[in-house]
């Protein structure tokens, strides 16, 4: 029963590292086949947005005076304008073909993220998620990814490979310092239609 469980754990893992490296793929040819002029104030205040969660980062670590810290925004720039790109040709993918998240999905994620919470501040929480767009949309980004994702998959011509343990375990390392972009749900203006 043990050596089931350890194969079942096994074979799990291997298939969310495949499916992380293939949607890193995707994302990596997605930006890699359109050019956008990013809208700098977007690309200024995702910048700022991760310079205020290395902050907090560091606040949750212990640091005293974290929120003070001296945090160069420039070691930022790459990663912020992936994020942004990713968001603006996710977004354009998904409305192009009618990619949603549904109230029904949207309802489970807010559920979802206030089991986090304190049985007595989930109800707050939930509040605070109804008549917070900003807080809506970071929940949402994530699944509306996904989704414009699988809608990539499954409209692309895919080629099994087979991967050696070694190729996955270094594509896991290199993922750790990979930035994810966000999907969308950020305010950015919509891009030309990609196709």
């Amino acid at each position: 029963g043990l050596r089931a469980d350890i194969r079942k754990n096994l074979e799990r893992e291997v298939k969310f590292r495949l499916l992380s490296r293939n949607k890193n793929a995707v994302m990596d040819a997605l930006i890699a086949s359109a050019e956008l002029d990013l809208p700098k104030s977007t690309v200024q205040a995702e910048i700022d947005r991760m310079v205020e969660g290395a902050r907090a980062e560091l606040k949750q670590r212990g640091i005293k005076d974290a929120d003070k810290a001296p945090i160069p925004a420039d070691i930022f720039r790459e990663q912020a304008e992936r994020r942004v790109r990713l968001g603006l040709l996710l977004s354009e993918i998904g409305q192009a073909n009618g990619v949603e998240v549904t109230s029904q999905e949207m309802g489970m994620l807010v559920q979802q993220a206030a089991q986090q919470y304190r049985p007595e501040d989930r109800e707050r929480f939930v509040e605070y998620v109804r008549n917070e767009p900003m807080a809506q949309a970071q929940l949402r980004a994530p699944l509306y990814e996904d989704k414009v994702v699988d809608f990539l998959f499954s409209n692309a011509e895919i080629t099994d490979r087979a991967a050696t343990r070694a190729e996955l375990e270094a594509d896991l390392e290199a993922e750790e310092g990979h930035v994810h972009g966000p999907g969308c749900g950020h305010d950015v203006p919509a891009a030309k239609p990609v196709k």
